[in-house]
């Protein structure tokens, strides 16, 4: 099955907030369980029904496949999975340890099994609560950064009424190669997206 996942915009960060961007562990299972819950809810609910959106995360998003994807990705060059932190700095400063740091949003790309030179994003999500503050773009950078030495492009799928995922990869160089059915749902599209892992970005 083919997975439409939704990019979330990459706004401009607050200067109060500070992103890090690491390799998952299994202490993040549960954390990134519930933001692909509150994600999906929040981008999907209107196009699949709530109920639906429940059991797809059920089944997509299980605990046991998160663990086995995150212990996947360790040591390896060709698979990513990626968390993002944000920590909320205090007001006029502070020290590291009044900070709060936690689990914002994640990143997971595989092989795309018909084409080596081809990574998969399979799944990119921001907790909606932090939504605009850059993590998206973030997790993005790093991921391409990771997997830019094992192959020379990167794949998405997305759902075609999702304007807000469309308009963030299209901004951020993606182009669209294709668009196909989606078994989700009766009359449902989804547009695949590309582009380079070698061209110059800025910054």
């Amino acid at each position: 099955m083919a997975v439409p996942h939704r990019f979330l915009t990459g706004g401009v960060l607050p200067s109060t907030v500070t992103r890090d961007v690491r390799r998952a562990t299994a202490d993040d299972v549960w954390a990134v369980h519930e933001i692909a819950r509150e994600s999906w809810h929040d981008a999907y609910d209107e196009i699949l029904g709530p109920e639906t959106v429940d059991d797809v995360v059920d089944d997509w998003y299980a605990i046991g496949d998160l663990e086995s994807s995150i212990s996947e990705a360790e040591g390896r060059d060709d698979v990513a999975f990626l968390v993002a932190e944000g920590r909320d700095e205090p007001a006029g400063g502070g020290s590291r340890s009044e900070t709060n740091a936690n689990c914002r949003g994640f990143a997971h790309a595989v092989p795309w099994p018909e084409d080596t030179s081809v990574a998969f994003l399979a799944r990119l999500y921001v907790h909606p609560a932090s939504w605009n503050e850059g993590i998206g773009t973030a997790l993005l950078e790093r991921l391409e950064a990771d997997l830019s030495g094992s192959f020379d492009r990167l794949r998405l799928a997305v759902l075609a009424d999702n304007e807000i995922g469309i308009s963030f990869y299209e901004s951020t160089g993606f182009e669209r190669v294709a668009t196909r059915k989606n078994d989700l749902g009766d009359g449902l599209e989804e547009h695949v997206y590309e582009r380079s892992l070698s061209r110059e970005r800025s910054g």
